[in-house]
């Protein structure tokens, strides 16, 4: 595109909602795609996975099955951040922080109605650690407050939690789930038999990053509101993955990776407070108003990847494309696909809950008789199937997470790969 259109359209603050670079590959597939109906069931159309399948960047030479450590982007949005990259560097404290950096409000906006808040809730940052971190020590707490948490909560917030608890003394009560569990009442009975009149904070993960385990957060927020317990949630990876509304989660604050399950550029993220919580919580990175009830205040950051930020918006639009039920839809679908076939081995065995309501589409397994790690490696090394090893807190297996490009012929090689591997076991 010529210089004189890009510039129209980064002055009319049209960046985010019309993206202004155009592709003929990229023109092909959603033209494709725009052909089905919105309201079509297009759970096992493999043509229409086909398409998406084409927006990726795909290394024919390896599967990949670990899309909830960081999931790839589309060719679409790798495009638009290398452009937005190339033209910032032409005159970058021109371009990159007065012409483009305009363009943050629609984005905000943008990820606002993904969250069904008000586009003043929403901050744009790096990742779901950095929107977490901003919280925990953002919150005023005293010695002997008590914070209820999972001990299987994401690492990096258990050890941001166990630093406020050094530091100042406030006190921690673990909550310790066996995963699977597939009994809600149990899940809320856990945390809320914890609350005592002491306790100020709730921490909770919607989606437990091991085992993909779903946890009913909006019920346990509910009982935690009642009794003036504000409410922090970890999405990191329910957000874009299966269909809801962040802000009808009843969460206080929440964080949220972008570069997970929106696949939007690596180093992404969003932080959503509400609006009432604003004023009190104290930002990670100083401003000279603090205590301000403006959202951007947390957006202190200083210089930061503007080209990564912009293409945000162009993730956002794949992902509507496609649209947030579908996208769940098939991923379950994905999901269920491969492990059925998998529970046929006998060695076989899951730790993730096959039910929609209590498991999301990462699995969490392993093969009786073998390690994860050699499970890993050998699934890499003789297969070129790529996963991730997990240890933690009682949890180890092998986790293993499709995404939308994931290809039956990809999930069927896997159930070959782990038959092969069951034989050479030992029973």
């Amino acid at each position: 595109m010529q210089r004189r259109q890009f510039m129209k359209h980064l002055g009319t603050g049209a960046l985010a909602s019309a993206p202004a670079i155009q592709y003929a590959y990229n023109s092909n597939v959603i033209q494709e795609l725009r052909q089905y109906r919105s309201d079509q069931d297009i759970t096992d159309d493999e043509t229409f996975w086909h398409w998406v399948r084409q927006a990726y960047t795909i290394t024919p030479g390896l599967i990949n099955l670990n899309n909830a450590g960081v999931s790839p982007q589309t060719r679409r949005v790798q495009e638009a951040e290398i452009r937005y990259i190339e033209f910032s560097n032409e005159t970058p404290s021109h371009y990159m922080w007065k012409v483009i950096n305009k363009n943050r409000e629609p984005i905000r906006q943008q990820l606002a109605q993904l969250c069904g808040a008000s586009q003043e809730e929403v901050a744009i940052n790096r990742n779901a650690t950095e929107a977490l971190d901003t919280i925990i020590f953002g919150l005023d707490l005293r010695k002997g407050d008590e914070v209820v948490a999972c001990k299987q909560d994401y690492p990096l917030m258990i050890h941001a939690w166990n630093q406020r608890s050094q530091r100042e003394g406030i006190e921690l009560k673990w909550v310790d789930l066996k995963m699977p569990i597939e009994d809600e009442d149990a899940i809320i009975q856990a945390y809320t038999s914890l609350f005592t009149s002491r306790t100020k904070v709730v921490h909770l993960t919607h989606m437990i990053n091991w085992t993909g385990q779903i946890l009913p957060v909006k019920k346990i927020a509910a009982i935690a509101k009642e009794r003036g317990i504000k409410v922090v949630v970890d999405a990191a990876h329910s957000f874009a993955q299966i269909d809801f509304k962040l802000a009808d989660l009843g969460a206080d604050y929440a964080g949220v990776s972008l570069h997970k399950w929106l696949c939007a550029p690596f180093g992404t993220g969003l932080l959503y407070v509400k609006k009432e919580n604003i004023a009190d919580l104290w930002p990670l990175f100083p401003t000279d108003k603090p205590k301000s009830d403006d959202i951007r205040k947390f957006e202190n950051l200083g210089t930061r990847s503007t080209a990564a930020e912009m293409a945000i918006g162009h993730a956002i639009e794949f992902h509507e494309l496609i649209g947030a039920s579908r996208k769940a839809a098939r991923l379950q679908y994905l999901k269920s696909y491969w492990v059925e076939k998998a529970l046929e081995i006998p060695q076989f065995r899951l730790y993730t809950s096959l039910n929609p309501q209590f498991g999301g589409a990462i699995v969490c397994c392993g093969l009786e008789g073998m390690t994860y790690v050699d499970l890993f490696n050998d699934l890499l090394r003789y297969h070129r199937i790529h996963t991730s090893p997990v240890k933690w807190d009682g949890v180890e297996g092998l986790r293993i997470t499709p995404n939308v490009y994931t290809s039956l012929k990809e999930l069927d090689k896997l159930v070959e790969a782990l038959k092969i591997l069951a034989a050479t076991v030992k029973r």
